[in-house]
């Protein structure tokens, strides 16, 4: 990847490209929360069962092509192309990290 990315978020891309579903999960702190369109999932129970659903089940995967680093966080930009309605759409992620972990995600498609 091009990108210059924290490790933990470069591994998460890494492992979506693979649709590696334990790649994926890796980095997240056990208490992380993940927010996909509004919609807030706790913990690594929840986050996994929305992976395997929304990502894995799909085969969505994100390619991001701009990065921008904020105060709270890395926040990425590209398409996402999968087996789901619209492919690819364009999304939006925004990472937060806590000591070498992913504290939070939140993905929203860009309109």
């Amino acid at each position: 990847m091009s990108l210059n990315l924290p490790k933990p978020i470069a591994d998460y891309i890494e492992a979506n490209a693979r649709l590696d579903l334990e790649g994926m999960l890796k980095h997240f702190r056990p208490d992380a929360t993940f927010i996909d369109n509004g919609k807030r999932y706790e913990g690594l129970a929840e986050i996994r069962k929305l992976l395997e659903e929304e990502a894995i089940a799909v085969k969505a995967v994100f390619t991001p092509d701009t990065v921008q680093v904020e105060d709270s966080g890395v926040v990425l930009e590209g398409p996402a192309h999968g087996e789901f309605p619209g492919s690819p759409l364009r999304f939006t992620y925004r990472f937060t990290m806590a000591n070498d972990a992913i504290k939070a995600l939140e993905t929203t498609v860009r309109a």
